[in-house]
């Protein structure tokens, strides 16, 4: 089975397990799309973990050096209506993060918040790329936040995977066409 090597498509999300692979096929997408990148990094930097330092320096030494580079933690919504236009793909790394920048937020509040994104997203000219962990196919967490974390991550997947016109499931160092191979489920 062949797999398209260019985004024609307005919306794309990839989705799988940890280090799996998803950034490198939106890397990979994008580059193919032959349009001006902006990479949005939502990862938040703290000094004091060099750990989580290396992992962002792994996808920074990654991405080609005439990528725009935004760090937005948190206003992904004002972004995307900010920088999307029909000659540029914007890739989002990663959905998780994004969510774990604002996880405190209320349930009204964060209803909104995905209103809020899923409406920009709709509204986004040129491609979108996003990149999104799945969560949910280990154990219950046994902490609030941790089920916390894990129930509003997979209703935010499953609702941009509904508006995609591609979603990818990258894990076991594999990219599956989930937008062909499956059913959307929508109510």
């Amino acid at each position: 089975m062949n797999f398209p090597q260019t985004t024609s498509d307005k919306l794309i999300l990839i989705t799988g397990p940890a280090r799996s692979g998803k950034s490198e096929w939106a890397e990979n997408l994008a580059i193919n799309s032959e349009k001006k990148v902006i990479y949005i990094a939502t990862s938040q930097i703290n000094a004091n973990d060099l750990e989580w330092q290396a992992r962002i320096e792994q996808h920074k030494n990654r991405r080609p050096s005439d990528w725009m580079t935004l760090e937005i933690p948190i206003k992904l919504s004002e972004t995307l209506a900010t920088y999307s236009n029909k000659n540029s793909c914007i890739l989002v790394d990663s959905l998780g993060t994004w969510l774990a920048n604002i996880l405190e937020q209320n349930e009204p509040t964060w209803n909104q918040t995905l209103e809020e994104l899923i409406e920009s997203l709709l509204k986004a000219k040129g491609d979108v790329i996003l990149v999104g962990e799945e969560t949910g196919w280990g154990v219950i967490p046994a902490y609030p936040i941790g089920r916390l974390f894990r129930d509003r991550l997979g209703s935010l997947i499953r609702k941009i995977g509904v508006i995609s016109q591609s979603v990818y499931l990258v894990t076991g160092g594999y990219v599956l066409p989930l937008s062909d191979l499956g059913l959307p489920l929508k109510f």
